[in-house]
């Protein structure tokens, strides 16, 4: 960093307010971080030559400079300001009083008035569907309040007729400069708040604000398959914006609820169906229900508890174009008979001597003998 604003800037000790306007003008395009992104020396040569010029321009403070030296001047500074070491305001701000702009690269507004009008704020609705409303889709009216422009003044702020005047205290900046010294401090201006215009005769409907609260109705088209989490922006429908600004938008987000038989699964949906166990045995054709209507399904001889079949097509529609539609997924659970007779009870062990044997019952043959070799090799290690 240079030891010396006349370095810095890259001008003579007697150089005159021209040329240093000119040359301030020269680095600060040259070192603006819009210009050297990411680069931190670049951002603090332009702070540099901005707290340069700050001085420099100044006749009193440039003269003040001139007596006590760079680095007496730059104590007395800090000292001052509490550790802040500032000569001048924000350099941006510095910039845009040069060029006579308040945005020179474009997206970059530092300090003047906030009088441009600006966009209003995005709003969230949180909307809760039946399940099938989500699978479907659906169409509904919602309800809420939200800021939105005056009619009367149209989101000016002022009686009709009338229009907003620059801040005499301000200039139109919104903001002032209080001189300490050689000191130079900016703050928000008082009488305009910041705005840098003033309104005479306020909008009666709305006091000066522009927006007043309404309460709005809108009826949303849900597409078919959405989620919980998922949400739909509606363009336009948010907050108004202040000084007339457009709208923000309005976001719907979906939560869905809970059924009681299906289970989903993006866009496949589960269900699980009891079966008895002559059918699981035998097999047989079972009806299931799916969200498009009632479907028969084939269960094959010796089905296991468990086992999963599937309905393709059958599940849910993708909000996403050019993708299937999901399946549906059937898991059997094989139930277990509760609350026998007498005569039943007898009958079951008839059947179950009858079934005694590994052509029957497969697994729990293989089970058995998977515990046999278990302990057989235990005992051989003892």
């Amino acid at each position: 960093m240079a030891t010396d604003f006349y370095e810095a800037l890259g001008v003579a000790r007697n150089a005159s307010a021209d040329d240093i306007k000119k040359a301030y003008r020269k680095q600060a395009l040259k070192y603006h971080p819009d210009r050297n992104p990411g680069d931190h020396a670049a951002e603090d040569k332009f702070k540099e030559v901005s707290q340069a010029y700050e001085v420099l321009r100044d006749g009193e403070k440039r003269q003040m400079y001139d007596q006590v030296g760079h680095d007496a001047f730059m104590r007395a500074g800090r000292g001052a300001q509490n550790g802040q070491g500032g000569f001048g305001g924000d350099p941006f701000d510095i910039l845009s009083q040069v060029f006579g702009m308040d945005d020179l690269f474009g997206g970059r507004r530092r300090g003047g008035g906030r009088s441009a009008s600006r966009p209003g704020s995005d709003l969230r609705y949180q909307m809760v569907l039946d399940f099938e409303e989500a699978v479907f889709g659906t169409e509904k009216e919602i309800e809420f309040d939200k800021p939105d422009h005056c009619d009367v003044c149209k989101g000016q702020g002022t009686e009709p007729g009338t229009s907003r005047r620059t801040c005499p205290t301000c200039g139109g900046s919104g903001m002032i400069s209080l001189s300490q010294g050689f000191f130079n401090l900016r703050q928000e201006c008082s009488s305009c708040s910041g705005t840098g215009e003033i309104v005479e005769k306020p909008c009666r409907n709305c006091q000066g604000q522009g927006r007043v609260r309404k309460h709005t109705k809108l009826r949303i088209r849900v597409p078919a398959g959405v989620d919980t989490g998922m949400q739909r922006r509606v363009s336009g429908e948010g907050e108004a914006g202040a000084r007339g600004g457009p709208n923000g938008d309005l976001y719907i987000a979906f939560n869905v609820r809970e059924h009681d038989v299906f289970k989903r699964e993006g866009t496949d949906v589960m269900i699980d169906v009891p079966i008895d166990f002559p059918t699981a045995a035998l097999g047989g054709v079972i009806e299931v229900p799916t969200l498009h209507g009632p479907e028969e399904l084939k269960i094959p001889a010796g089905t296991q508890s468990g086992s999963v079949f599937h309905l393709r097509g059958k599940g849910i529609p993708s909000v996403h174009r050019g993708e299937r539609q999901g399946d549906q997924h059937v898991r059997v659970v094989v139930e277990v008979p509760r609350n026998l007779n007498r005569e039943q009870k007898e009958k079951l062990r008839e059947f179950a001597e009858c079934c005694n044997n590994s052509s029957v019952n497969p697994l729990m043959e293989s089970f058995l003998d998977k515990v046999k070799n278990l302990f057989k090799s235990s005992d051989q290690k003892n």
